[in-house]
């Protein structure tokens, strides 16, 4: 066999069943090798969007996702996709064409050092400068994208390289045990908790990639400790919930600030600074910090932690809770705080505005979405809506990308979800904005068979700049543009185009739309004059402790 064939055996023994990507001059061999494996390979519309596929679904299984370019502009293509995975911690794996070693010391067409371009946004990377190393180029490709912190990964293949004749077999996974924290650390954080008066908890998306949602539900609730998540960080305890506080993220003040305000502690959960800077909520960096996660804390100066205990999230937690007590002491605040949340949020329930108010669409939503079925955010002023207004009962049903933040996800990240979960219902919330970035990609979606609904958020500009210019600035500039007709362009493609008329419209519409064996999109104008007066209310924000 050659080099290529090799690769994708290995590929095969790693588990995987989804590359995507576009065929190249440079990759021609692996395609070829892919033609009779189990692996299907599904070609998109641009590399960023496989980039995105991969992303998304190495965040949903845990698993690398696998996409896969040529040299040169192909591999540029990749490039946000693979360095949202990285920042995001979704395990991925990006291969590269390349051309011939033997034109590699010299300029030549459509050659760059992929390797070095790629390695500020990858954990590691490596081109196969032999034949014989294949095997372990790949398994440590893998093994690196799955440790934690999770992240992207690249593998260089040399169009000469691919094509030459090899002998070896993929080398074996083996198993890799758990690693579990220290006594001192477990016994120094029961003590601290125990102490603490108005402890509060802040989980991140390690929570969720350790599948610790079960350990945290019981320890915030054995312990009386209300929970507030991140935006990666939804559904590890349930929205319903008692103690669930909701998401912490937006770059002002908002309910949940009064949480922080009242804490003399904080119980950081798989919490990532990348998610949320310590700044934002710990702005003098006076809140004493416990940490439990898999990996050590970052350096911050806001977030010197008393204690890090690191080892097996939920572990950690079962051997906490057999040592803290909290008997008799109950935080009153944090229900007051609830309430106050949830009547924010109920408020817009029956509002028949229009153009629909942000608060009403994500409302409405959350009522025709079962507890299982998923939502893909993408970039713009609805991820913050949806972050603070689209609540979940478990993990992974509300994917937003909060890490590197790259606005055109959704519609890749879409079928990427339909493939790992076909019997779910699955929507993309976009911008008109981030549509128009990937929007290729709903042809990807109906040859694939993924059929899912896209709803677009159209405000005919770049809403969260606007937001943020108005905020700083009190004007804004250059965020304007047109669009087409949504409805006909999705019908244009084979797809099912709708337009909301009234705010009464959405969930017939949406509802109908789930319905469809093809993928639909929703064009629905939004009242992104709720913007200004939410960070108008959020500044008058008084919290009465």
């Amino acid at each position: 066999m050659n080099t290529a064939e090799l690769l994708v055996k290995c590929l095969e023994n790693e588990g995987v069943k989804y590359i995507f990507g576009l065929p190249g001059e440079e990759n021609l061999h692996v395609l070829e090798a892919l033609r009779n494996s189990s692996i299907q390979f599904i070609t998109v519309r641009h590399e960023q969007g496989a980039a995105f596929m991969a992303d998304v679904y190495g965040r949903l299984t845990g698993h690398a996702g696998v996409c896969l370019s040529t040299l040169g502009p192909g591999a540029t293509n990749l490039m946000t996709g693979v360095a949202d995975a990285n920042l995001d911690r979704a395990p991925l794996v990006a291969i590269t064409g390349q051309v011939g070693t033997d034109r590699m010391h010299k300029e030549s067409h459509q050659f760059l050092d992929l390797v070095a371009m790629f390695t500020p946004v990858t954990k590691w990377n490596a081109q196969i400068v032999r034949p014989s190393i294949a095997p372990e180029v790949v398994r440590k490709a893998f093994k690196l994208a799955q440790t934690e912190k999770p992240g992207a990964v690249h593998i260089d293949v040399p169009e000469n390289i691919a094509a030459m004749e090899v002998t070896g077999e993929p080398l074996s996974k083996g198993d890799v045990e758990k690693t579990f924290a220290s006594f001192r650390s477990i016994k120094h954080a029961s003590e601290v908790i125990s102490q603490a008066q108005n402890p509060l908890i802040l989980v991140g998306n390690g929570a969720i990639r350790d599948q610790a949602s079960g350990a945290v539900t019981e320890f915030a609730t054995r312990l009386n400790i209300p929970v507030a998540n991140t935006f990666m960080g939804k559904g590890v305890i349930p929205y319903t919930h008692p103690l669930a506080l909701w998401a912490v993220g937006l770059q002002q003040r908002d309910y949940i600030s009064c949480g922080f305000d009242h804490a003399d502690l904080v119980i950081a959960i798989g919490y990532d600074l990348i998610e949320y800077s310590p700044k934002k909520w710990n702005p003098d960096g006076k809140i004493p910090i416990i940490h439990i996660n898999a990996t050590h804390a970052e350096i911050d100066s806001n977030y010197i932690p008393e204690v890090e205990v690191v080892g097996d999230i939920s572990d950690s937690l079962d051997e906490i809770l057999q040592r803290a007590d909290r008997t008799g002491k109950p935080d009153t605040y944090a229900l007051q705080l609830r309430d106050d949340i949830r009547a924010d949020y109920e408020r817009y329930a029956n509002d028949d505005g229009f153009p629909i108010k942000p608060q009403k669409l994500i409302y409405d939503l959350r009522q025709v979405m079962g507890e299982e079925d998923i939502v893909i955010s993408d970039v713009g002023a609805h991820k913050m809506w949806m972050a603070r207004h689209y609540h979940c009962d478990r993990p992974n049903t509300c994917i937003i990308s909060n890490g590197f933040a790259a606005m055109g996800i959704a519609i890749p990240g879409a079928i990427a979800a339909k493939l790992v979960h076909p019997d779910k219902k699955i929507v993309a919330v976009t911008g008109d904005g981030g549509f128009m970035m990937n929007c290729q990609e709903l042809e990807t979606a109906l040859r694939v068979g993924t059929p899912f609904v896209t709803i677009i958020f159209n405000d005919g500009g770049y809403g969260l700049i606007e937001w943020k210019q108005q905020n700083q600035l009190g004007r804004s500039a250059f965020i304007k543009f047109g669009n087409p007709d949504f409805v006909k362009f999705a019908e244009s493609m084979g797809l099912k185009g709708y337009r909301i008329e009234s705010t009464a419209d959405f969930i017939p519409t949406l509802k109908t739309a789930l319905e469809q064996d093809v993928p639909a999109v929703i064009d629905c104008p939004v009242d992104y004059r709720e913007n200004l007066r939410f960070t108008q209310k959020a500044g008058a924000l008084n919290c009465a402790i």
